[in-house]
């Protein structure tokens, strides 16, 4: 009996707990309902806002911090295109709208600090009342961000001032406006590169966003994490700022004293001038004219009116701004014209189709193929050895020359000297030129071929080519960058002079500076000479094409000093605005002047002095 009694008790009270999780879950159950009841309700009702309210606190308090975009430095660290620190206002509508007794004193500071007019805080507030990030105006700068804090500061003066605070950027500047524009280059859009150094460098001159976070932690205190920004490395170029000033000042006075010659516009085309190191392919100057202000790249107003301006459509002022950014050192092909004897003579004392003994007689004129082709000197040298062939820029004795050298050979050489191939010069846009094959070749365009004539080729091309023939043989990469450093000025990269082939032999490269220094004492160059200084050079006066229409590109490429040579000039002049355009004398004088001024800086050795010259 006491068993059963002891069943029944058990029984009962599994029963009773049954019934009693039954009812706890059922309670959980409903609690749930109304849980997800009351969240529906909420999301429908008002989810909108409860949403805008946690995104809208998301973006106020997540900001990125801009990095700093590297500077370009000069070879002596003078800094030629830099990035300063700027602020942007910023309004935070909704917090100025958050009291109304905000927004006329946030208005009045707006106005009084920044010059921001009323209306178009008004129009912001109208249009966007919500709104917790406005861009009310970029590039403040430190002085006026200076007084803005004080404002800011000042609630017994400025009360009731709310929503308005600054955001950090960077604005791009060129302390030197026009100078080195083509090497240097501009930015667009903030940190992308356009043109020169800017582009080419890009990715080593931008560095990467930080960003702030701020949020709540578990005890509701409000906490900031900070992700530093990378800044940008710094650019060392093989630029010299005071050899730039001083090309860029003759480069300018040459076309300030032909501007209005004969017909109205520039002295020139195009003027053009790059000085080089010929033991390691730097180069210490590029310029041509006309330029632009880096700092504005896009006004014309320098070379033409309001008017005219005005009148260009978008396509026509697109393709101005392209002729002005243009680097015409790097980016143009031309015919070298006289410039490139020495380099046929070097090709034909190479492959021995010369030894130095030769000796031509130049009538003024020599029949081949079809073609009478002309000497430079219609009356004929006469007799000329083969210095002497040179010194005269004897395009006779230059066609002899090619038929002994042979089209074969002369056309490995144009590639062993560089031409027909890219540099790979450390800029954007490099152009090609235009060469012969071999099977394309005639015997009346190896003859013009011989003395510059019927094929293409850049600055920079006959540049390097030109260090090669003059430094004994070594052809270097031409480059405008030496080193990278980071934001600190420690070194990271030592850009190394890279190079690349051997030419000519170290005696026939002696040989070919006799020669050019023989052009500059009595010959065809003797208008380049610098008192004081063994020049060697040799001059070019190119007939363009269509031939006949009375329009040449005149040049004079030289160096000093006559045993191990430390500079280059080479100075293009392209349809000078003189009435008879045929004469380089015209590029002698401009090169002259500018060799007269950067040798005394540059140390370089004068005629008959001992020792080592400058750097």
């Amino acid at each position: 009996m006491a068993k059963h009694t002891k069943n029944y008790h058990q029984k009962k009270f599994s029963i009773f707990m049954q019934k009693k999780l039954v009812s706890l879950f059922l309670a959980i159950v409903l609690a749930f309902v109304i849980l997800v009841l009351r969240i529906t309700y909420i999301n429908a009702s008002s989810g909108s806002s409860y949403t805008k309210v946690v995104l809208d606190q998301q973006q106020y308090n997540s900001r990125i911090i801009p990095f700093k975009r590297g500077d370009i430095v000069d070879r002596n660290g003078t800094k030629i295109a830099t990035s300063e620190r700027v602020y942007n206002v910023i309004l935070d509508v909704a917090a100025m709208l958050s009291d109304k007794d905000n927004v006329e004193p946030t208005i009045r500071v707006l106005n009084e600090c920044f010059g921001i007019e009323e209306e178009k805080v008004r129009k912001v507030i109208e249009e966007t009342p919500s709104s917790r990030y406005s861009i009310l105006l970029k590039g403040v700068d430190y002085e006026t961000s200076q007084r803005f804090e004080e404002i800011d500061g000042d609630n017994e003066n400025y009360p009731n001032v709310a929503g308005i605070w600054l955001e950090d950027d960077y604005i791009r500047r060129y302390p030197y406006n026009t100078l080195a524009s083509d090497v240097i280059g501009f930015t667009v859009n903030g940190n992308l590169g356009s043109n020169g150094i800017e582009a080419a460098y890009n990715s080593i001159l931008n560095g990467a966003d930080g960003r702030e976070y701020g949020y709540l932690d578990e005890d509701s205190t409000f906490e900031r994490t900070v992700k530093e920004p990378n800044n940008g490395n710094t650019v060392v170029s093989t630029i010299d700022l005071q050899v730039q000033s001083i090309v860029e000042k003759h480069i300018l006075a040459f076309n300030e004293t032909y501007k209005n010659g004969f017909v109205t516009g520039e002295g020139s085309k195009t003027t053009a001038v790059i000085v080089m190191n010929p033991q390691n392919g730097e180069i210490l100057a590029e310029a041509s004219y006309p330029n632009y202000d880096l700092n504005h790249p896009r006004d014309l107003t320098k070379y033409y009116t309001e008017e005219e301006i005005a009148a260009m459509s978008d396509e026509e002022k697109l393709e101005k701004y392209n002729q002005l950014w243009n680097n015409f050192c790097v980016s143009e092909f031309y015919e070298p014209g006289s410039t490139f004897k020495p380099f046929t003579i070097a090709a034909g004392l190479e492959t021995g189709a010369l030894t130095g003994e030769e000796s031509y007689v130049c009538g003024g004129m020599l029949h081949i193929g079809d073609h009478d082709i002309h000497c430079s000197h219609r009356e004929g040298h006469g007799s000329q050895s083969l210095k002497r062939s040179l010194e005269n820029s004897c395009n006779v004795a230059l066609m002899y020359i090619g038929q002994a050298i042979g089209k074969e050979e002369f056309c490995r050489y144009q590639k062993v000297f560089g031409f027909g191939e890219y540099t790979g010069i450390d800029l954007p846009g490099e152009a090609l030129g235009l060469l012969y094959d071999v099977k394309d070749m005639d015997p009346a365009s190896l003859a013009t071929n011989a003395f510059g004539q019927n094929f293409n080729v850049t600055m920079t091309q006959l540049s390097a080519a030109f260090c090669a023939l003059i430094n004994g043989g070594d052809y270097y990469k031409p480059h405008v960058v030496r080193q990278i450093w980071d934001e600190n000025g420690n070194l990271i990269e030592n850009k190394n002079p890279v190079l690349l082939k051997r030419t000519i032999s170290k005696e026939t490269s002696d040989i070919v500076k006799d020669y050019m220094l023989g052009v500059v004492q009595e010959g065809t160059g003797t208008k380049a000479a610098v008192e004081g200084y063994d020049v060697g050079g040799k001059t070019g006066t190119a007939e363009k094409q269509p031939r006949g229409n009375k329009k040449y590109l005149v040049s004079f490429i030289g160096y000093a000093p006559q045993e191990n040579p430390e500079v280059v000039v080479y100075a293009v002049i392209d349809e000078p605005n003189v009435a008879e355009q045929a004469s380089s004398a015209y590029a002698m004088q401009l090169a002259s002047d500018i060799m007269k001024d950067i040798f005394p800086y540059l140390g370089i050795q004068k005629a008959g002095a001992e020792g080592d010259g400058g750097q």
